[in-house]
């Protein structure tokens, strides 16, 4: 789609909120002492998101924020090589773009060291006054996150692209609790409660469920969710699997057995996936397998934006599933 095509028809995907380096080891198994060597990669969740959905062939862009520096130069020349619109990422002079450093200890241990994000991170310098709320409003899918919340102006802002799509379309609020941006996890799941109005479809993990709503229990998740407004409640339940409610029911997908390298994207890969069925109108049910096959791709490689997966290779892997 060219620039012209999508301002006249909507940009497919916009996701709004972190991002960042990565800085992975080549070194699996050993700690950051002991490591030798890193690969540089795109991060962030919502960038890993847009990212995801373009591999899936939607048009999606991003609205962010960078350092004045060589790794925001490295962040926009990387979005476009993904295919990602990048005309709503600015520079905020005197912050840094965040790095994030990870130890990976597979299956399940994936130490997360954040640089760049303190006192505050570039990525929650975005204000409201800044938006482009006609693209926002205009696009198939907006996805906004918990971590927008976190700190101003960024809350300011996510709350005004939220009221600015008027539950119109795909409006999905990922619940991204990370408890070092927060002072407690009552104050993220107050700020959370301000957003879930807002949106019709709401995903995350048991943990971010018991953040947004006070339980961990999938199915009372879901229904809390569903009564504060949210037509979509995505409860992901790591080897029990996904759960998935709407106004026709519960649909629930088993996990995909894969040998896990880093699961630190896998969510991400979801998300992209998420709004590529939920954009093609897909019943629930197809569209979870569809998005818990390509977190399982994701878990199963080294990085996250160079590791999403097309929907050829999510296809594949589904039907290997099925044969077996």
């Amino acid at each position: 789609m060219t620039a012209a095509e999508r301002e006249t028809a909507g940009t497919e995907v916009v996701t709004m909120g972190r991002v960042g380096v990565d800085v992975y080891p080549d070194q699996v198994g050993v700690g950051l002492d002991e490591v030798t060597s890193f690969g540089k990669y795109l991060g962030g969740s919502a960038t890993n998101v847009a990212v995801a959905a373009a591999r899936h062939g939607r048009s999606a862009a991003v609205v962010t924020r960078t350092g004045a520096d060589p790794f925001g130069r490295f962040v926009r020349r990387e979005l476009r090589g993904f295919g990602v619109d990048d005309r709503f990422v600015a520079e905020v002079p005197g912050r840094p773009t965040p790095v994030t450093f990870c130890e990976i200890f597979p299956p399940d241990d994936f130490p997360l060291y954040f640089y760049g994000r303190d006192p505050k991170a570039a990525d929650l310098e975005i204000r409201a006054e800044e938006l482009d709320l006609d693209a926002i409003a205009a696009a198939g899918v907006f996805w906004a996150t918990v971590t927008g919340l976190c700190a101003e102006p960024s809350r300011t802002a996510t709350l005004a692209a939220l009221r600015a799509r008027g539950r119109r379309g795909i409006t999905v609020l990922d619940l991204d609790y990370r408890p070092m941006f927060w002072e407690s996890r009552e104050e993220a799941r107050r700020r959370v409660r301000e957003a879930l109005p807002h949106v019709t479809v709401a995903a995350g993990n048991l943990d971010e469920w018991e953040t947004a709503v006070g339980t961990r229990d999938p199915r009372a998740a879901a229904a809390a969710a569903r009564e504060l407004g949210v037509e979509l409640a995505v409860v992901k339940q790591g080897p029990a699997g996904v759960l998935a409610v709407d106004g026709t029911g519960a649909a629930e997908v088993p996990p995909i057995p894969v040998d896990v390298v880093n699961g630190l994207g896998a969510g991400d890969a979801f998300g992209g996936a998420l709004c590529h069925g939920l954009l093609s109108g897909w019943p629930v049910e197809r569209t979870m397998r569809f998005a818990n096959a390509a977190g399982a791709i994701v878990a199963s490689r080294l990085a996250c934006s160079t590791a999403m997966p097309t929907s050829a290779e999510v296809e594949k892997l589904i039907e290997a599933e099925e044969a077996r």
